[in-house]
């Protein structure tokens, strides 16, 4: 809004500082300023608010040290993550950009679905909250609404690469690659690193190609799906989603930045995606909200998410890594997530395969997820978070990595 502001008055009056907001990263800088600020100053006065209404967590007694003395903390805390991050892209994002549009809806989107999880379990007294099944049927029609705009929408494109060609004059020129729609993504560590979703269906002819939609969106809602549940169950103790997160965002940031340019993109010969700059406000408003968050929600937690928070959380994360094409990153990226719901998935099916084969279910984990089996082991909550983190940052580095590597 204010962008579109500052264009007409420099248009109309040759305002000076106006022309700064043509700019990607002046814009952002501004959105993370905003964010930060709503979310640390609102914060506090949303965390009260919490508090006088009674939205307190109920705490399952799971013989973990300190669990009981967090009963009655405040929770939907993902109300300020959201608000934190929506004003500023409303104030400085081009809203008429597809993947600004995509990103607000899916924060929306699963922020409602969070939001009555955590009501039902509050208000109702309903420590199971929204049925699975109805989390899940969320997470699928987003998927679904993601991959068909992805691929449908004729502003979703990449660009070919640029070549160098000799004439009939024997000069040479460069041709400059046109923009095309395209369902090719990255894959990490090889020289070719590009790959394209179309080859899944290549083989029954060139007239297959066109129903490469039955595989591409698919895949899209297994990813938003599975991110999705990775941050939820990650979301355990004090500070672990929303740090870790943050982490992923700034990484995928990086990727949004030089897939966007179409200079970086050219050095570093990844693919350029039209229009995938502005995607930039966003990333640095969403981490920003997740920083100011952090203040209320490291140990010990003044606020908790919440589903309103986690699922929101990891639903944009997968949106944003499909958009930039580095969706086969996520399980590196998001390895923290990923080791998390591995382990909850471990612990369910080898206890169910030796209940049956033995009669007794054994664990593999003391507890999952995988943060739990720490707990247990005897480490504090706080160095728990900080080695997640640092692991975090060790994945971030190695995934940026990936750029030149190959």
């Amino acid at each position: 809004m204010l962008t579109y502001l500052f264009e007409y008055l420099e248009k109309q009056y040759q305002l000076p500082g106006a022309s700064l907001f043509q700019f990607s990263t002046f814009r952002a800088a501004m959105a993370i300023l905003f964010s930060l600020i709503i979310a640390t100053a609102f914060g506090k006065r949303i965390i009260l608010f919490l508090q006088r209404k009674q939205v307190g967590e109920t705490i399952r007694d799971l013989g973990l040290e300190g669990q009981q003395q967090k009963a009655g903390t405040p929770t939907m805390g993902g109300v300020i993550i959201i608000m934190a991050t929506l004003i500023p892209v409303l104030l400085f994002a081009r809203l008429e950009n597809i993947y600004i549009i995509l990103l607000i809806f899916t924060m929306l989107w699963m922020g409602v679905i969070g939001f009555i999880d955590d009501y039902i379990k509050v208000f109702k007294k309903n420590k199971e909250g929204l049925k699975g099944r109805f989390k899940v049927l969320g997470q699928l029609v987003l998927g679904l609404i993601v991959g068909a705009v992805l691929y449908f929408h004729p502003e979703v494109t990449m660009r070919e690469h640029s070549k160098t060609m000799i004439t009939a004059q024997y000069t040479v020129e460069e041709v400059r690659g046109e923009e095309v729609k395209s369902t090719m993504t990255t894959v990490p560590f090889f020289k070719n690193n590009e790959f394209d979703y179309t080859n899944f269906i290549g083989w029954a002819g060139d007239g297959a190609k066109d129903y490469a939609w039955l595989v591409f969106i698919p895949i899209i809602i297994l990813i938003v799906t599975a991110v999705s549940n990775g941050a939820n169950l990650t979301d355990g103790i004090d500070g672990l989603a929303a740090g870790t997160s943050a982490i992923i965002v700034f990484t995928l940031g990086v990727f949004a930045l030089v897939s966007g340019n179409i200079i970086f993109s050219d050095y570093l010969d990844i693919m350029y995606i039209p229009r995938v700059g502005e995607l930039l406000i966003f990333i640095t408003a969403f981490v920003g909200a997740l920083v100011g968050f952090l203040w209320y929600n490291t140990f010990p937690a003044q606020v908790f998410m919440g589903d309103t928070g986690s699922l929101t959380i990891g639903g944009v994360i997968a949106v944003i890594a499909i958009i930039v094409r580095k969706e086969l990153l996520i399980p590196l990226l998001c390895g923290i997530f990923f080791a998390e719901s591995l382990s909850v998935m471990l612990q369910v099916g080898y206890f169910k395969y030796t209940k049956k084969k033995l009669g007794e279910g054994k664990r593999i984990f003391l507890m999952s997820p995988l943060h739990h089996h720490y707990q247990k082991k005897g480490y504090h909550e706080s160095k728990i978070v900080t080695r997640f983190w640092i692991v975090g940052i060790m994945l971030a580095i190695v995934t940026i990595v990936t750029l030149k590597v190959r």
